[in-house]
């Protein structure tokens, strides 16, 4: 039964990651066409410059829940590395339930006001030629808390299976850490 749903909430954190990759060559493409338009043929485009912060941030956002469920989230605890695989299956329970989802659900309670306010008001660009129904972006803030939560409720999921010796923890190398 943790296995099953295990491995839905993985998948479902997978294609949010999907996703946010595609997303980031979309970005990749409005940046490129930009600069080219910009500085070849000095015309340039208020609404695709917008555009790219837009997407940037929905790459962000909607990485974070991937980079939680591939476990690329940073680690400050200098203990953390010296525990047992249970010891760091609790830890991990322990923060997600105490910090990382009642934190997610406060960000997706005060962020909605947020999008409801820009979607009542009609909020637009303030710049010339800027982009229109700017309550869509603010929407990506509580939609990928919303994702944050059911892919810590997957890195939960796991941390129980291997708390319990189902699941072995996944391998970490030293050579993969960024200083």
């Amino acid at each position: 039964m943790l296995l099953k749903t295990e491995r839905v909430l993985d998948r479902f954190s997978d294609y949010v990651g999907y996703v946010a990759a595609a997303l980031m060559l979309l970005m990749l493409a409005n940046v490129f066409y930009d600069t080219i338009m910009r500085y070849f043929f000095r015309s340039g485009s208020i609404a695709l410059q917008e555009l790219e912060w837009h997407i940037f941030s929905v790459v962000f956002l909607f990485g974070i829940s991937y980079a939680l469920k591939t476990e690329g989230h940073v680690r400050v605890d200098v203990l953390y590395d010296k525990f047992s695989p249970k010891a760091k299956a609790l830890v991990n329970i322990a923060g997600t339930l105490i910090f990382l989802i009642p934190l997610a659900v406060l960000i997706i309670n005060g962020s909605t006001w947020f999008v409801h306010e820009a979607y009542t008001m009609n909020e637009i660009s303030g710049d010339p030629g800027g982009l229109t129904h700017r309550y869509l972006i603010k929407a990506v803030i509580p939609l990928s808390f919303v994702f944050l939560v059911i892919s810590a409720a997957g890195f939960v999921v796991r941390n129980i299976r291997i708390f319990r010796g189902l699941e072995m923890p996944p391998e970490h190398h030293v050579e993969d850490d960024v200083l």
